[in-house]
């Protein structure tokens, strides 16, 4: 029997540290949008350069490098837009550096995966812990050439990582590819320049905590006047002193608007953005600001009075609700979403499967139970070899954007939200819940048990049942036990040892030393003594 791999404790999962909400810009003119456009695009240019600069660095990069590159851009715009640009290029790149890391992980197990399989013979099954053999020696000698392919990528990727270097396209890389593919994409070559140069725009603000409004560079008044400075090159289209220019649109945020309010008139910081969807012809304003860390409760103070568990699938979320000895109690319910249509529909019905869930745990005053799931290491087709459904299947779990929307909406509601390790939670579930569970009336499914495994490892429980006792008596006449000795138990089939003590007193010391002998025992069908038919099970002779 392999080792079974360690379950990490469960802990409650902290609130968010920041908000963004978003609202559209009505009514935009013409004149306004024109001076957003060539606003845009000059910043957007700076940012370029100063993201080329930083590139160029790489790890030699220091405070007084940072300092120097804010200096130039503060000559060609203000030193609140270089103070802006400098900030979003750092973590931009820091970004790539994160991803990077990530790539040579997935290289690193793709590599490990390959040499194994490869060090083993062909068509050799695989287990539990480790796979097999490849299927052929065709796929063999692919899979050989495969290898050389990914040990050459990760020598390139880690050799770029030590020296700093990173790729970033401003814009985004699936947009620039997606130039090649127009048909594909239907679009034409001047729809997809709009979406480009929309891309690249830069309009971006951080906030001051002290100044008006909580922003200087875009500010947005408590009635809904935005304004912006100018850069210096563009001073001459200011219409307001000071070298601002006033747009002709109102702004309302609909929703945390008063919590909005109340930061703006009281001149704490908020962040601006300004971009444009060039598919629809609209214009949006996000506004951001940090919040203070929510204070989670305690794990016991969530546990207590039970809590609901949900299995998190491709399309739907599995949940049963759990009293606080981790007895499913009521029905399984179902919240269905489908991900296919765009990335906004998407989001919209992994919002609305979350709405459903959480009013109903806010119904009853229970805290919720989630997987800690990453599929980052399980999406690698070294992982899963053929099974392309399957990875397609994990890759089109919002496992990311769940977990986040999760985060930030039971924050607001106060629910409490409990992380436990996934591990063994579907197999566990499905080998000691499913049946249990299932009735004339209701069939269980696995991912409903799932969800019971997820709830009582949440709220400490074990998730594998007790052996169930034979009936009737404590003999095999019925049946076999439901659990049966593994073959590592040591002393499975042999006498019991005599301890010493109250109970065994006045037991001599030669009782029970036959108690594995079958034919010793008076039970039916089996003789104390060896009949003239019988074989001994010693042999005759030497």
């Amino acid at each position: 029997m392999g080792r079974l791999r360690e379950v990490a404790a469960p802990f409650v999962v902290p609130g968010p540290s920041g908000v963004a909400v978003r609202t559209r810009l009505g009514h935009v003119s013409a004149e306004d949008e024109e001076v957003l456009r060539l606003v845009g695009d000059l910043l957007g240019s700076l940012a370029s350069q100063d993201l080329k600069a930083r590139c160029s660095a790489g790890r030699e990069h220091d405070g007084d490098a940072w300092a120097e590159r804010k200096r130039v851009l503060t000559g060609e715009s203000s030193s609140r837009w270089a103070g802006s640009i400098t900030k979003a290029t750092h973590d931009q790149w820091a970004l790539a550096r994160r991803g990077q890391l990530a790539h040579i992980q997935i290289l690193e197990a793709g590599i490990a995966t390959i040499e194994h399989r490869l060090s083993v013979p062909v068509g050799e099954k695989g287990t539990k812990q480790a796979p097999g053999g490849y299927r052929s020696r065709q796929e063999w000698f692919a899979k050989s050439r495969r290898l050389h392919v990914l040990e050459d990528r990760l020598r390139q990727v880690r050799a770029d990582r030590e020296a700093g270097v990173v790729r970033v396209v401003r814009g985004g890389k699936r947009l620039l590819n997606t130039r090649h593919h127009l048909e594909e994409a239907q679009l034409t070559q001047e729809q997809w320049r709009a979406r480009w140069k929309a891309g690249r725009r830069f309009l971006a603000a951080d906030g001051e905590s002290g100044k008006r409004f909580g922003n200087e560079t875009i500010r947005v008044t408590d009635d809904g006047e935005v304004s912006l400075r100018l850069p210096a090159p563009m001073a001459h289209l200011s219409n307001a002193p000071h070298g601002r220019y006033v747009l002709a649109a109102k702004v309302s945020f609909a929703y945390r608007g008063e919590q909005w309010v109340d930061r703006v008139t009281a001149n704490r910081a908020v962040a601006y953005r300004i971009h444009e969807d060039t598919g629809r012809g609209r214009w949006y304003l996000t506004a951001s600001w940090t919040i203070p860390p929510v204070q989670t409760v305690p794990l016991t103070v969530a546990r207590a009075g039970g809590l609901i568990g949900f299995d998190t699938n491709a399309g739907h979320l599995a949940a049963w609700r759990l009293d606080e000895h981790g007895n499913p109690t009521g029905s399984p319910r179902r919240f269905d979403y489908d991900l296919s249509g765009t990335a906004q529909h998407r989001d919209a019905q992994v919002r609305h499967a979350l709405i459903r869930l959480l009013h109903w745990a806010q119904r009853h005053h229970l805290a919720i139970a989630i997987e800690d799931l990453d599929f980052q290491a399980e999406k690698t087709r070294e992982k899963h070899g053929r099974k392309k459904r399957f990875r397609k299947l994990i890759s089109g779990m919002p496992t990311s954007r769940l977990r986040a929307r999760l985060v930030s909406m039971t924050a607001e509601l106060g629910i409490p939200v409990v992380a436990v390790d996934p591990v063994y939670t579907s197999r566990w579930g499905a080998q000691h819940w499913r049946k249990p569970l299932t009735t004339t009336t209701r069939k269980t499914t696995r991912h409903d048990a799932a969800a019971v495994a997820i709830g009582r490892r949440a709220l400490g429980h074990p998730i594998q049942r007790r052996t169930a006792p034979p009936p009737h008596d404590r003999s095999d006449r019925v049946g076999h036990r439901t659990v049966q000795a593994g073959p590592v138990a040591p002393g499975r089939e042999g006498n019991h040892p005599r301890i010493p003590g109250p109970r065994t007193r006045s037991v001599p010391p030669g009782r029970g030393a036959n108690a594995v002998d079958q034919n010793a025992q008076h039970r039916p069908g089996r003789s104390a003594e060896h009949q003239p038919w019988q074989q001994d099970s010693l042999p005759l002779s030497l």
